[in-house]
């Protein structure tokens, strides 16, 4: 199974960097191969919304989300992890959310409708903090998720949410939620 993790927060080494560390460990445990991208790494622009994709597959935007294309399709299982800003995801993988208008562009043209009611790509989770207690706090960021990984021809499973971590080293405080990405991790790539 070939695992990818896309680390969304600006904040190296916080609460979903964690996270999303222990669910990549979870899954090489079972023997998975995994592989990383940093989303605040990446020099690249938001979406230009010039339908070039449309007529190809292809993002004509020439920066690093050039890279990150093949490992969408690379991969059979991603990994999401976003700190929640004002109720969505962070800036920095909305961006990368943003050019997958390309893969969707490319979905679209090589499948009908009918096709495009099923996934043939993998599945997607994903993980999520934020600093507060709010009720609807992973509404929008899950929503966001569920259309992303719909245009990587992947389902989205759902994943793991976490409130009132808004400390950098917070998840060290309470073992269980590094504990239940590990699970994650493991349970994505069971069989």
């Amino acid at each position: 199974m070939k695992v990818l993790g896309i680390y969304g927060s600006a904040r190296k080494g916080g609460n979903s960097d964690q996270l999303l560390d222990k669910a990549l460990e979870g899954a090489r445990s079972m023997g998975s191969e995994t592989l990383s991208i940093y989303a605040r790494e990446l020099k690249m622009s938001g979406c230009l919304a010039c339908n070039a994709c449309e007529k190809t597959g292809k993002c004509v935007v020439k920066d690093d989300m050039q890279s990150i294309y093949p490992l969408f399709e690379w991969a059979d299982i991603i990994f999401l992890a976003s700190p929640i800003y004002f109720y969505g995801l962070s800036g920095q993988v909305k961006l990368l959310i943003d050019r997958a208008q390309a893969m969707w562009a490319k979905r679209f043209l090589e499948k009908d409708a009918e096709a495009r009611k099923r996934y043939d790509s993998g599945k997607g989770y994903l993980i999520a903090v934020g600093g507060t207690r709010g009720k609807n706090l992973f509404d929008g960021s899950q929503l966001t998720a569920r259309y992303f990984f719909d245009a990587l021809d992947m389902s989205y499973e759902g994943g793991i949410f976490f409130r009132n971590l808004d400390k950098k080293t917070a998840v060290n405080e309470i073992p269980e939620t590094l504990q239940e990405a590990y699970n994650l991790g493991q349970k994505a790539v069971s069989p």
